[in-house]
């Protein structure tokens, strides 16, 4: 398929995710990133995606064949204290680019393995959200605006995501950083994820837009692991030492104010039978990092 004139929006373009979709889907589309506050590329534009007329004008002025939205208030812990800016991002500003959609745009809206509430982990398409937190709440309805706005769309559930990212830190590069510095982190034992290595996601929402997928799907990594473990794996692929890495049940962490699931891994079967970018397992990943790290 030539897509190379086709335009692909990538929204949270200056984000760990929408960074790498940028740079993979470079090579097939005619990419315009889009950001809020601080841009990563020199094409950016800007775009207050809460801004209905805004969100119309831009589409109606583009006119591109597909949007991956990645743009979203991630942090757990602030869209539990600030509720209103939660709901205003991810479900406003969802429904905002659903909307804009509707002319014929396909969708690609990343969601989150927090739409469980954790209880039996392994989760597929065909089980029941119940969020236990507002950031999955938000993120919930955001899949439901997507349904409700869109006629073609794939909102593609993730867990953890991490990689290299210039100016922001996650699970993985906050490990590195923190063991390199020789200081003791302590890390929850008893909660489990499907870690995702950024560029692995990126591969799949791209083929999920040039494949057309429909519904909702389960991308992430392939591995369930619990943080403490995934800790101890990201040291020993950096050869970096393990001993500073406590264990700690998710019930003595004081820090988090949101609750989590204990267990939202997310089962990979249906993706994985649709698309040639497979979901990597935590070797695989962490590997990928690595040699990212050395060139």
């Amino acid at each position: 398929m030539n897509t190379r004139k086709r335009k692909l929006l990538v929204t949270g373009a200056s984000g760990l995710l929408g960074s790498k979709i940028v740079e993979i889907a470079e090579n097939d589309y005619t990419v315009i990133p889009l950001h809020k506050t601080k841009p990563l590329h020199s094409n950016s534009l800007k775009l207050d995606i809460t801004s209905t007329a805004e969100v119309l004008n831009l589409f109606h002025k583009l006119k591109p064949y597909a949007v991956i939205h990645a743009a979203s208030e991630t942090n757990v812990d602030k869209c539990e204290t600030q509720k209103e800016h939660a709901w205003k991002i991810n479900v406003e500003g969802t429904r905002n680019v659903a909307a804009a959609c509707k002319a014929g745009t396909k969708l690609i809206y990343i969601s989150t393995d927090y739409v469980f509430d954790g209880k039996k982990g392994n989760y597929t398409e065909d089980d029941t959200p119940n969020p236990i937190n507002y950031y999955a709440v938000t993120k919930l309805e955001g899949e439901k605006q997507v349904v409700q706005n869109c006629k073609n769309f794939a909102i593609l559930r993730t867990s953890v995501l991490y990689g290299w990212h210039p100016f922001k830190q996650n699970f993985a590069t906050w490990v590195i950083t923190q063991l390199e510095q020789n200081k003791e982190i302590t890390v929850v034992e008893d909660h489990y994820n499907t870690p995702t290595l950024a560029d692995n996601l990126a591969e799949m929402a791209i083929e999920a837009t040039q494949k057309d997928l429909q519904g909702v799907y389960h991308a992430c990594g392939s591995e369930r692991i619990g943080r403490y473990e995934f800790a101890r794996q990201i040291a020993k692929a950096f050869s970096l030492n393990q001993n500073p890495i406590r264990p700690i049940k998710m019930e003595q962490l004081t820090a988090w104010i949101a609750k989590r699931p204990k267990d939202s891994s997310l089962n990979t079967d249906k993706i994985r039978s649709q698309l040639e970018a497979k979901p990597l397992n935590i070797t695989e990943g962490l590997d990928r990092m690595k040699k990212e790290a050395e060139t």
